[in-house]
């Protein structure tokens, strides 16, 4: 019984969003997946609102020296294994705000980032597609993770 329900999980990513410094654009694509026009619930996505029981962080915008810390600290109390995805242009490089004076760069300054969507903005099928490869990194972690773990 505990086979069937783990196969039955283990494609649901939840996910948690996480909004650095962006125009929101981004964030509306996101927004977009959850709508009965895109229903990312038929892949079984989840938008929660805790990183505690999140498999999957979404980052849109850009890394700032202010945000930094609040997304190495969302990060941090996700369990593993873990996937992030970083959803557009400021997302993966910080994007037109790249020369700002406060901006670091994209995600990948703070975190470990699995899977870039680039775009100014996104569709939301690309910003789906990278969340279903982002879960299927999230499975080849889990099964690397059970290797080691019995030997």
């Amino acid at each position: 019984m505990g086979n069937i329900f783990s196969k039955s999980i283990s494609k649901s990513p939840w996910i948690v969003h996480v909004n650095c410094n962006s125009c929101n654009g981004c964030d509306i694509e996101l927004l977009a997946c959850l709508t009965p026009l895109y229903d990312a619930e038929r892949f079984g996505v989840l938008n929660i609102g805790t990183p505690k029981q999140a498999d999957v962080m979404v980052v849109t915008g850009s890394v700032n020296y202010k945000n930094i810390d609040v997304v190495k600290n969302i990060y941090d109390q996700m369990p593993e294994p873990k996937a992030v995805v970083a959803i557009g242009a400021c997302a993966c490089t910080g994007g037109v705000f790249h020369d700002c004076y406060n901006v670091i760069g994209g995600a990948d300054k703070a975190i470990p980032v699995d899977v870039y969507v680039p775009g100014c903005c996104p569709r939301p099928e690309s910003i789906l597609d990278g969340i279903l490869k982002a879960a299927e990194i999230l499975e080849e972690k889990k099964h690397k993770q059970k290797k080691a773990v019995n030997g």
